[in-house]
């Protein structure tokens, strides 16, 4: 991967990490129930997660482990640029949508048409035609 490429890829990566916060503090907000214990509330926030891997990716953080047992990173360390982009969409999309109190099934649907629209338009691009960022001094 060039240089120009990395910092863009590392960039997206930390968005995507940023927006993650954005996601379960919301999750915490409207999801979790005071009378879970700490274990159950970490199945809340795993399962929005991994909802997010099946939307994006196909497939469960687990599934990817179970494909990949000679990786050392995780799926999400594995994503292109495009797909770390539209991950860090989605997850303030969801977010949205779990402000508003849609279902699981109903934000899936809605972060699907979301992932295949912004992937589409991504795929269309000229990627090697993004300004490089500048490096770091």
């Amino acid at each position: 991967m060039s240089s120009r490429l990395s910092l863009n890829w590392n960039l997206n990566r930390e968005i995507a990490k940023l927006n993650y916060r954005i996601h379960t503090d919301t999750i915490k907000g409207h999801l979790i129930l005071p009378e879970l214990t700490k274990k159950q509330m970490s199945y809340v926030y795993a399962d929005e997660a991994d909802m997010l891997n099946v939307v994006l990716f196909g497939k469960t953080a687990k599934e990817w482990r179970e494909e990949h047992p000679e990786a050392k990173d995780n799926m999400r360390d594995e994503a292109s640029i495009q797909q770390l982009l539209v991950l860090a969409n989605m997850e303030s999309y969801n977010a949205i949508l779990i402000n508003q109190g849609l279902r699981q099934e109903e934000r899936m649907l809605k972060l699907r048409e979301l992932a295949i629209q912004q992937l589409q338009t991504l795929d269309s691009l000229d990627m090697k035609a993004l300004k490089e960022l500048p490096e770091k001094k």
